[in-house]
């Protein structure tokens, strides 16, 4: 039998540096010597580390970081039928660019799929996320050689993959552009903003106008500078998670790949939710998306959103009492 006690855990926050930080900020603002364009271009060398791109802009949300790219493009833009960022539509008719849709495995790119949907489209951007649906690795690595092939821009949200010790995902070697909101949670969690990379001097130069007026303030730059620190440690200890959790859960959608969620088959998606909410608390946050939802999968689910919980909550005793949880409500939902 489940536990009577519910399992509580701990939503992912700025860490008191980044708070520190951005109070020394708000401080130095007052003095006739602070110079904001300096502090922000400190932020800029610490991305430029993170993603290996020369050219950074840092903005004030990750919606910001996309319409600025976005404002470059005259054509066509190829985005994946689900488990990707509605933003990247919505941004796209502000622009008044034409989107289309590429068909994909629970949101995972085959490669040779694009090649096909390339032989009949023009396109002129692909926009994805570094991981479908926040539960699959994309195959960036193909997919970049095919868009390299194609001249076509390759542009990568690596909001949930900022950080990878590998650097499959979230640098320059498989992207032309990366952007990324740093608001929480995310990898790198200031609580807000955003920023693009690239090593594309036209990117940064057409986009200049609109990104002046969406620039970030020092005090983002301030806390976007600490937490680009703790990126890595949390992108591996929620990647770790979600291994042990899909080992557990052998029905989750894309069981074998690298992800910082996972979303498991429901009969009842919408019960099923309700019955876990009930059993798990999270302080401050929440952690159970219902799908189907054309950010994570189109297809009857819940997803656990490891990504949005504090690292300190990812023992092996919690993910422990997590899989207890689950596995016996999931019966009860099939049963009733």
């Amino acid at each position: 039998m489940i536990n009577q006690h519910k399992l509580t855990l701990r939503a992912k926050r700025p860490s008191l540096e980044s708070a520190q930080a951005m109070c020394r900020v708000a401080r130095d603002l007052c003095s006739i010597h602070h110079n904001p364009r300096e502090e922000l271009k400190s932020v800029e060398d610490s991305i430029r580390k993170l993603t290996g791109h020369q050219q950074v802009k840092i903005v004030n949300s990750g919606n910001a970081a996309i319409l600025s790219v976005m404002s470059t493009l005259n054509g066509a833009i190829l985005i994946p039928d689900q488990g990707a960022w509605s933003g990247f539509a919505e941004m796209a008719s502000l622009m008044h660019l034409e989107t289309r849709k590429l068909d994909t495995n629970q949101g995972v790119i085959d490669p040779e799929i694009l090649i096909e949907f390339l032989d009949h489209y023009l396109v002129e951007a692909l926009f994805l996320t570094s991981f479908a649906a926040y539960t699959a690795e994309q195959p960036l690595k193909e997919i970049y050689q095919i868009c390299e092939k194609n001249d076509i821009l390759l542009v990568e949200d690596a909001s949930g993959a900022l950080g990878d010790p590998t650097k499959n995902l979230a640098h320059k070697k498989q992207a032309h552009v990366i952007v990324a909101s740093t608001g929480s949670p995310k990898m790198v969690n200031a609580g807000s903003g955003g920023f693009f990379s690239t090593n594309r001097e036209e990117v940064v130069g057409d986009s200049k106008r609109i990104t002046r007026a969406l620039r970030a303030t020092p005090l983002t730059g301030a806390a976007i500078m600490v937490e680009v620190q703790n990126a890595s440690e949390s992108f591996s200890k929620t990647v770790a998670a979600c291994k042990f959790l899909k080992k557990e859960f052998e029905t989750s959608f894309h069981h074998d790949k690298r992800g910082v969620n996972v979303c498991l088959p429901s009969s009842n998606p919408r019960k099923f939710a309700h019955q876990l909410r009930n059993h798990i608390e999270v302080i401050g946050g929440g952690m159970i998306t219902i799908c189907p939802r054309y950010e994570r999968l189109t297809e009857q689910a819940i997803c656990l959103e490891i990504k949005n919980l504090d690292l300190r909550c990812l023992s092996r005793e919690n993910l422990g009492e997590l899989v207890e949880v689950v596995k016996e409500l999931d019966l009860n939902v099939l049963d009733k």
